[in-house]
């Protein structure tokens, strides 16, 4: 290109050979780099934002659950609304989109984003305080200057559980729907997001340098990969604080971070969302509507060319928009991509949603806990896997056939590494009545009509209400009455529950037969497997990662020019339908299955789960991930047949981009081929 440069730069134009002197095209040049730049970095801090708007809902989608008392797939049908948002507008801005002003459509999709994520907030403001299960709650009320909770016997006070809950306010909260303001602005915050990738790679790839474009994508998913990571850390960080936060006195909250009845404020990530939001669209407002490319200039004949085409296609823009989806349809590349990618994400995105709850259930770990891991050692291998296929495609200069090798090298290599999580899981910790007996003894079938024994017999317990203790015996009890619990010292998280009889019958002394709150820890061969299980996630991700930008730049290189705007916004439409919206849902109701405990609502009715079964956990939610992912391997295998079939390379020669034919024929619907030399 150097050389064709300084050729072109010694014949005179026609402007000089007439005497007039040429107009200087050095600034001009600098102003269109500098336009082209300023919309890049304003585009990475608008995928940072999407990113983190993303992650912050995925973070915070089981403390919903348990907020608004929902089930696994409902919480999934909440979640998956911003893909129903997204599919709503997704092929006409795409296409129609191409043909305006990308920039303002860009900044107008932030303000709505924006909007979205201030509207999910809104149910915390007009909700009452979070009634978390327990029996302390309606057992009596705690003194007013100290707490104190001395006397308080948990197995005579629980036969008063809901005398003193008035009719009205069940008939209220029953009748509440508050979780469906969570899912509109989920819903909006989906049609905002619609125009960023699309309108924003196709606008990059038209104005710069072909070589450069695979160099931005990669800098644009390693900088989205910071917005998941700042995203689950300040997750971590709002999941410690107790959802009613300046509201309710904490010191008469019992619960912990670690119970399975906590909801952080997650409410408060919203709002952040939503202030990044509204600042990301900013810069936009102020950027051209084209732009010169990094290299060469239009001449003014050619400006005139592509103003009158611009019209004809603008006239003819219904017909041409179904020609173009007919063009894509006929493109034996992109749908067999698109088969590949709807399994694998359905997979992903399924496994994203509910891996705080997996890493919960299945290790002890809190949801803060759990945000935080996946922050700080996940989303950090994906920014270095992206950043890295990248760089490699640049500096191998790979072609369609190499890159597809070598994706599908490292997404198979990620698959077999997956396979570990099926020993690297811990089982049920022991509790009475569920998974042990109450002389301590496993059960071969586990169900809650064990919960009641000979030990608590006296004490007219239910057997629905979740408010776990961890007895002298390391074993937990659901609650304290049905431990047999006679008498208690102390307040809020400090209370001690003593003269406990189902402790005392499997041979404790009175003096050890006392229960504190929360499930009992557990071992330490637990906590190993859980560094395993980290460490293994991200080398995981590294490697699937890091054929990541690869493969988004092949479905790139599978369509014409004047149809990888409209190409990109289908493949979002099929993914947001046929995985984004799915996925959540039948991985939630299958994980649903797994459950051995459900919560109860204050009004009574079935609430959250509270306690899963580990191991169908495990195998339910890995196999299902895995079942989904390995098929597409299969369909990898027969496109790298057609590419080689396609686009036969020999040693030597240079790949040529083949561009459709003018004519419309039946080339217009086969891959381009690459513009750039092919090693293989």
């Amino acid at each position: 290109m150097e050389d064709e440069s300084n050729e072109l730069n010694l014949i005179p134009s026609t402007a000089a050979q007439d005497g007039v002197t040429p107009a200087p095209q050095k600034k001009k040049a600098a102003s269109c780099c500098d336009s082209l730049k300023i919309f890049f970095f304003a585009l990475c801090f608008t995928y940072f934002t999407k990113a983190f708007s993303a992650s912050h809902m995925k973070s915070s989608i089981t403390q919903i659950e348990r907020r608004f008392d929902l089930s696994s797939s409902t919480v999934g049908f909440v979640d998956g609304s911003f893909e129903y948002g997204n599919l709503m507008v997704i092929v006409f801005v795409s296409y129609f989109g191409a043909k305006l002003h990308r920039p303002r459509i860009i900044a107008a999709g932030c303000f709505v984003m924006a909007l979205g994520s201030f509207l999910s907030a809104m149910p915390h403001f007009f909700m009452g305080p979070y009634k978390y299960e327990t029996v302390r709650s309606h057992v009596a009320p705690l003194n007013n200057l100290t707490g104190s909770a001395d006397s308080i016997s948990p197995c005579l006070a629980n036969r008063t559980l809901t005398e003193d809950i008035r009719p009205a306010e069940c008939v209220k909260e029953t009748s509440s729907h508050m979780w469906v303001y969570v899912m509109v602005g989920n819903m909006l915050r989906g049609i905002g997001e619609t125009p960023i990738i699309p309108l924003g790679v196709s606008y990059i790839d038209d104005f710069s340098d072909p070589g450069n474009t695979p160099l931005y994508i990669a800098c644009l998913h390693t900088v989205a990969m910071f917005g998941p990571i700042v995203g689950f850390m300040l997750g971590s960080y709002f999941a410690k604080l107790y959802v009613d936060i300046g509201f309710v006195n904490l010191d008469t909250v019992t619960i912990t971070p670690q119970d399975t009845r906590w909801v952080g404020a997650w409410w408060l990530g919203c709002l952040v969302a939503g202030a990044i939001a509204l600042v990301s669209g900013i810069p936009f407002c102020f950027l051209p509507k084209s732009i010169e490319g990094e290299e060469t200039q239009p001449s003014p004949e050619e400006q005139k060319l592509e103003t009158s085409q611009e019209k004809h296609h603008n006239k003819a823009s219904v017909k041409g928009f179904f020609h173009a989806l007919k063009s894509l349809a006929c493109n034996r590349l992109y749908v067999i991509l698109m088969i590949i990618n709807l399994l694998q994400m359905n997979g992903f995105l399924g496994f994203m949603t509910y891996k705080p709850k997996y890493m919960e259930q299945q290790y002890g770990q809190s949801i803060a806990q759990s945000n935080f891991i996946t922050g700080a050692t996940t989303f950090p291998a994906a920014a270095l896997g992206m950043f890295l296929g990248g760089f490699l495609m640049k500096r191998y200069r790979m072609g369609l056939l190499t890159a597809s090798k070598l994706v599908f090298v490292l997404s198979f290599l990620a698959f077999i590494m997956s396979l570990s999580v099926f020993i690297t899981g811990c089982e049920n910790g022991d509790v009475a009545g569920i998974t042990v007996s109450y002389n301590g003894s496993k059960l071969e079938t586990w169900g809650k009509q064990q919960l009641l024994s000979s030990c608590n017999a006296d004490c007219s317990c239910s057997s629905q209400q979740w408010d776990p203790v961890c007895g002298a015996n390391n074993i937990t009890y659901v609650s304290a009455c049905l431990a047999g619990c006679k008498s208690s010292t102390g307040s809020g998280k400090h209370i001690v529950y003593q003269s406990c009889s189902c402790i005392e019958s499997m041979g404790f002394p009175s003096v050890n037969s006392s229960v504190v709150l929360g499930s009992c820890p557990r071992g330490a061969g637990c906590d190993t497997m859980f560094i395993i299980y980290v460490i293994m996630q991200a080398l995981i991700t590294l490697s699937y990662s890091s054929g990541a930008t690869p493969a988004y730049v092949i479905l790139l290189w599978c369509l014409p020019s004047e149809l990888k705007s409209l190409g990109v916004g289908v493949y979002m439409l099929l993914i947001r339908t046929l995985a984004g919206i799915p996925s959540p849902i039948y991985f939630g109701a299958l994980i649903d299955k797994t459950c051995l405990m459900w919560g109860t609502k204050p009004c009574g009715g079935r609430g959250a789960c509270r306690m899963y079964d580990t191991h169908s956990f495990r195998n339910t939610f890995q196999g299902l991930t895995d079942g989904l992912w390995a098929p597409s391997f299969i369909f990898f295998l027969c496109f790298i047949s057609m590419v080689k079939k396609k686009h036969p390379v020999k040693k030597g020669n240079e790949a040529k981009r083949l561009e459709p034919p003018e004519d419309g024929g039946k080339g217009a619907n086969d891959a381009p081929e690459i513009e750039k030399q092919t090693f293989i």
